[in-house]
């Protein structure tokens, strides 16, 4: 099955959720997400969904992925945070510039920290407490680098990672996404190694936070061995971290209702107590 084909395939899930009457409650309407803007490019938004219930919820920060590229976008994220708030979890499924429409490290970043920085404006029925994110493919770039930010209004406590693509140096020279690496940071290792130190989690170790990795050994779009590095790396340096490896493709951590998933449901609860 091709990445589009796929692709379409999880979208579909997400609106035959909705559709069943599944869709997520989120403050202000019992139906559909909130949606706020949290800059005035029309990427920088975000949904959030609050889970029924009056007590604060811990909150999922769902970072899709898509090799950075403004041909996928916050309809990857959609099943996933409506699964999310029908276990209790407050879900922020985050859509941000990507290149090809504005975005590139670092403006990429800047926005998914300032979308969960905004969460701290809208604190009614959150447990701003427990923020975890939750990233896939690209996305687990952005959601090792969250973990890894320090200074935000909006700290993370931990972060689960879906076959993320974690050592951008790495992910460079095997040419990743046809070299999509290579774009989003703006060129090679050897020619900008600042950025490429700012941006790879496997460079930003200890994190300071616990993560779970979680990757298919039939991925044939981000190899495992760069879940497996990550961990590596993480644990020598001190952190907390966990590698589970499913018999599933790149997908397989972003389909409701695999083992992947589960795996990584499971992960969201431990760092957040639930």
């Amino acid at each position: 099955m091709t990445f589009l084909s796929r692709r379409r395939m999880i979208a579909a899930t997400g609106v035959a959720a909705m559709a069943a009457g599944c869709s997520p409650r989120a403050r202000g309407d019992d139906d559909d997400p909130m949606r706020f803007t949290y800059g005035p490019h029309p990427s920088q938004y975000a949904e959030l969904s609050l889970p029924a219930g009056s007590a604060p919820a811990p909150v999922v920060v769902v970072v899709h992925g898509g090799y950075w590229r403004s041909s996928y976008g916050a309809e990857l994220g959609r099943p996933l945070a409506a699964d999310l708030v029908g276990r209790g979890f407050a879900a922020l499924n985050v859509e941000y510039r990507r290149m090809g429409d504005g975005g590139g490290w670092p403006r990429t970043g800047q926005d998914v920290a300032a979308a969960v920085d905004a969460l701290a404006e809208r604190p009614t029925g959150l447990d701003l407490g427990r923020v975890v994110a939750l990233g896939h493919s690209a996305g687990g770039q952005l959601a090792g680098w969250l973990a890894a930010r320090r200074g935000g209004t909006v700290p993370l406590v931990g972060a689960v990672l879906q076959a993320g693509v974690l050592d951008l140096v790495r992910g460079s020279a095997d040419g990743l996404g046809g070299g999509a690496v290579d774009a989003y940071l703006g060129g090679s290792p050897a020619r900008l190694p600042e950025a490429y130190a700012a941006a790879s989690p496997v460079a930003l170790v200890p994190l300071g936070v616990p993560t779970v990795c979680v990757h298919g050994t039939a991925d044939t779009l981000v190899p495992l061995d760069q879940s497996e590095g990550f961990v590596a790396a993480a644990s020598a340096a001190g952190d907390a971290s966990t590698l589970h490896t499913v018999d599933g493709d790149h997908f397989d951590p972003i389909t409701v209702g695999t083992p992947a998933w589960d795996l990584c449901v499971d992960g969201l609860r431990a760092l957040t107590g639930r």
